[in-house]
């Protein structure tokens, strides 16, 4: 019997075998009922059989069990994709998911060869079906990969937002407890609150940015005409306040005027300057030197320290990527990403260089026009 009448006629028993091993997924199908185990088993195993009875070019056989498969038309979602979201919504991972579909190759093979010795002609049937089963291995992880992207980025959205307010009533309570004057021990307990305060907004800051980039919105900038040697000196005096215990150094030469969006350069300058005191040698100071030529402005921001080797050096502007096994603070792996971002947001470049004793952050931005 060919293979595609077999998977009809036996659909029952080939769906028994699915639901049996989906319920071992555990702990997602612990409280899960029949309908949902096999979920849209029959809808995936009828198209499987769908396109084992039609006629099929070794081209596209071969873009098939690539996942090149033409999409349906009209556009719409297919049985694999919906299950895949489904199968996601239930709490299974994707390597849950993915078995199931190795189980179901395997069942369905098995169950065929046991009704019959399948002749030399149908060999063609088993290379057709396994690439049938491919294509829906490969649309079902795409579109679970979309769906937990989608509910990370929702969450990291909702995060940074209710945690705003609360932050806002730490970092201001801890100002105040600063202006109490009321002895060495609440003066230094305020100032740790400040510091851990404004570690928590410059990490809710990266987080929405993160997040921003990874909806592809990117980083939005919005220009005014401003001074950049100023902006960088107030941020400066800001990051004193949360490291009175650290010494930053700021240096300003040439025309600093022109229009860029202030609140990003000094979320990049406070990015820089403190990744350079956390990763930096303790006791040396942190230089901001800020040098404007005709077509832009330069932001260096330069740390003593040991050097980074040439691979960690490369990879150092890429998200979620942590220092190393020496540094003090291995950060988040968020504030330079940010940096490169906003620097690119402009029309500008991030780079970074390092040698023995020294490591330099260099930002470029190009003098923008007159905002309209």
């Amino acid at each position: 019997m060919r293979l595609a009448d077999f998977i009809v006629r036996d659909m029952e028993r080939i769906l028994a075998q699915w639901e049996a091993f989906a319920a071992t997924c555990v702990p997602a199908a612990a409280a899960m009922e029949s309908l949902a185990l096999r979920d849209h088993a029959q809808q995936i195993l009828e198209a499987v059989a769908t396109d084992l009875s039609q006629s099929q070019s070794s081209e596209q056989q071969a873009a098939k069990s690539m996942g090149l498969a033409p999409a349906p038309f009209p556009a719409r979602e297919t049985a694999a994709q919906t299950h895949a979201v489904m199968r996601a919504k239930s709490g299974y991972d994707i390597k849950q998911l993915v078995s199931e579909y190795r189980a179901l190759r395997a069942s369905v093979l098995s169950l065929w060869l046991d009704d019959g010795v399948p002749a030399p002609s149908d060999l063609q049937d088993v290379i057709r079906f396994s690439e049938a089963i491919d294509q829906a291995v490969a649309e079902s992880v795409g579109h679970f990969s979309a769906h937990v992207d989608q509910a990370r980025n929702l969450l990291l959205g909702m995060l940074s937002h209710d945690m705003r307010s609360p932050l806002q009533t730490v970092q201001m309570t801890a100002l105040h407890l600063g202006q109490l004057n009321a002895g060495a021990e609440v003066s230094d307990a305020a100032r740790r609150l400040i510091r851990s305060g404004s570690d928590l907004q410059s990490l809710l800051d990266d987080l929405v940015d993160f997040n921003r980039t990874n909806l592809g919105l990117g980083i939005s900038i919005v220009r005014s005409s401003l001074d950049v040697g100023a902006l960088c000196a107030q941020a400066l005096e800001q990051l004193r306040v949360a490291y009175p215990d650290s010494v930053l150094r700021l240096c300003v030469a040439g025309d600093c005027n022109g229009t860029w969006d202030g609140r990003r350069v000094q979320q990049m300058v406070g990015n820089l300057v403190v990744n350079a005191i956390h990763h930096g040698a303790p006791n040396q100071p942190v230089q901001v030197a800020v040098q404007g030529d005709a077509a832009a402005v330069r932001i260096e921001v330069t740390n003593s320290g040991p050097a980074i080797d040439a691979k960690t050096l490369a990879e150092l502007f890429d998200p979620l990527k942590r220092g190393t096994a020496h540094e003090r603070h291995p950060g988040r792996g968020l504030g330079l990403y940010i940096v490169r971002e906003i620097a690119e947001g402009h029309g500008g470049t991030a780079e970074a260089r390092s040698s023995a004793g020294e490591t330099a952050f260099t930002v470029r931005l190009p003098r923008g026009s007159a905002p309209s």
